[in-house]
């Protein structure tokens, strides 16, 4: 529990306080986001996952008078006021927190407005660290145009307020398919390379020294070592003359072409614990808990990954834009905290309602 306590101005002010000491699992709170992102302490939340309403797209269940985000009359207000929401984020987020923001574009007198990108500049702009930019294939899309191609996919960004943040890497890696073996005498790997090309190589090579292609054997045999022992699944050799350096020849701007030309090879493995997921996520948007009118209902499986790798175990994860509340849900089941935003009633029941449904055999 933490040692600093709140003077409870309000009921939310309660309900947060609840949420941050550790006496409760989650909270929904139905209000302004901005207003009640003013009122939370700084440094508090572990990671923010969240869609927020998209520019001048539809109609939100509120108040007439309430001061809607994607209802500006123009574009340029919109990422203004994304902005200011985003700035709160940023001081309520612990040094080593994260922001995960889904965006999708916007078409508006027959041009693509670059809309995730202008909100995403603005916040670099402000301050924000962008690591990631992932894109969300939906694997489906509609077409009412006749002139253009399908959308399918959208923006997922993840920021960062400070260069050094907590990423929990190996909590979602993907565990290989396949496993190593031995074939025909050889070690292969998961995906079938063995040393055999790469002695080969070695041997013929005309940009290896003597002593070069002794170290490039020695090393290769250790790398297989490995594999045998269960502490690799896979790997690539690069080998001066052969194969080019993966991202650039340049050795002042890269450690694997400087790598090349000291030693004459260099290494890519793959830990028999698995990789990290790439930028590309290829989910379906449905969710399956779709007995409301949201039309946006975040897919629970998109979420898990954010969470897990960015907020620890009985952290908070925070939603200013929680609708039907996927990631406070989603939160709640990975064993992490959860506050939820909305400025719709009917949504904030519902949240709260579907909440209820899970299943708390889970703890």
């Amino acid at each position: 529990m933490l040692a600093r306590k709140y003077q409870y101005s309000s009921e939310i002010d309660y309900n947060i306080s609840k949420v941050v000491e550790n006496e409760k699992y989650y909270t929904f709170i139905c209000g302004d986001s901005l207003e009640v992102l003013q009122s939370i302490p700084s440094e508090i939340v572990n990671c923010v996952v969240t869609s927020p309403p998209y520019w001048n797209l539809r109609e939100y269940d509120v108040a007439e008078d309430s001061n809607v985000i994607g209802n500006e009359s123009n574009y340029q207000n919109y990422v203004i006021n994304l902005t200011r929401i985003f700035d709160e984020i940023r001081r309520i987020l612990t040094k080593d927190g994260s922001l995960w923001l889904n965006l999708g574009d916007k078409y508006h007198n027959k041009e693509l407005l670059g809309m995730p990108w202008r909100v995403a500049l603005s916040l670099m702009d402000n301050g924000w660290i962008l690591r990631n930019d992932v894109i969300w294939d939906q694997m489906k899309g509609t077409q009412s145009s006749k002139d253009r191609l399908r959308d399918v996919y959208e923006h997922i960004f993840h920021f960062v307020k400070n260069k050094k943040y907590y990423y929990a890497h190996d909590e979602i890696r993907i565990a290989p398919v396949k496993k190593p073996k031995i074939y025909n005498g050889e070690i292969v790997s998961a995906t079938g390379v063995s040393g055999k090309k790469y002695r080969q190589q070695i041997s013929e090579s005309k940009f290896l020294s003597k002593e070069e292609k002794t170290a490039a054997n020695q090393a290769l045999d250790e790398i297989l070592l490995e594999i045998l022992n269960g502490k690799l699944v896979d790997f690539r050799m690069t080998i001066r003359g052969e194969q080019r350096a993966f991202h650039s020849d340049n050795t002042s701007i890269s450690g694997r072409a400087k790598e090349l030309e000291s030693k004459g090879f260099y290494f890519i493995k793959m830990g028999a614990n698995g990789h990290l997921p790439s930028d590309i996520w290829r989910i379906a948007p449905e969710d399956t808990w779709r007995k409301d009118a949201h039309y946006a209902v975040f897919p629970e499986e998109l979420l898990v990954n954010p969470i897990k790798a960015t907020c620890p175990e009985n952290g908070i994860v925070l939603d200013p834009f929680s609708g039907t509340g996927s990631t406070v849900v989603t939160a709640f089941k990975l064993k992490r905290r959860g506050i939820g935003i909305d400025l719709s009633e009917y949504y904030t029941d519902l949240a709260k309602q579907r909440i209820k449904n899970v299943n708390l055999s889970l703890f």
